[in-house]
């Protein structure tokens, strides 16, 4: 299921590779925290779903808004998410949970459960190398948003030691 919607992923964007090889980066990382934090099936299926698609609404944010705001993201993305998983095999509080996850990816204060917090320090890994942020700033992500000891270690060995 994963492979397909990666696929269905790579095709909604379509030649944005820039996006593309962000969710890809996202779900990497979210992956690996996930899989060395124990997270069981479920929340395992929650946290690879969501990874691929949490920007999912930028293109329709941009189409309608001409920005790519997060705000705008979370507002878009997860109709979009929904009826792109309408044809897989998903239990309802599962959809509603990526949904979730989706439509709040930039409202760190939202954060309730490990899963949302994996997708958003998954995100971090990548948004830290893409955007070039000072090491000011990892220091102050690492103080504010990263929680997890398996999040830590990578920001850690990546961009701090």
């Amino acid at each position: 299921m994963i492979s397909a919607i990666m696929s269905d992923m790579i095709r909604y964007f379509q030649d944005d590779v820039k996006r593309i090889n962000h969710a890809l980066k996202v779900y990497c990382f979210a992956s690996l925290i996930a899989q060395e934090s124990n997270a069981d099936a479920r929340n395992h299926q929650i946290i690879s779903i969501t990874a691929l698609l949490h920007d999912i609404g930028i293109k329709e944010a941009e189409r309608k808004y001409q920005s790519s705001s997060g705000k705008y993201q979370e507002e878009e993305g997860p109709p979009i998410a929904r009826e792109m998983l309408m044809s897989y095999d998903l239990d309802e509080a599962v959809l509603d949970r990526i949904c979730f996850i989706i439509g709040n990816h930039h409202s760190y204060s939202k954060i309730d459960n490990t899963d949302f917090q994996i997708l958003v320090e998954a995100d971090f890994l990548v948004n830290i190398y893409e955007d070039s942020m000072s090491r000011e700033s990892v220091q102050n992500i690492r103080e504010k948003i990263f929680r997890t000891s398996q999040g830590i270690r990578l920001l850690d060995e990546m961009y701090l030691n």
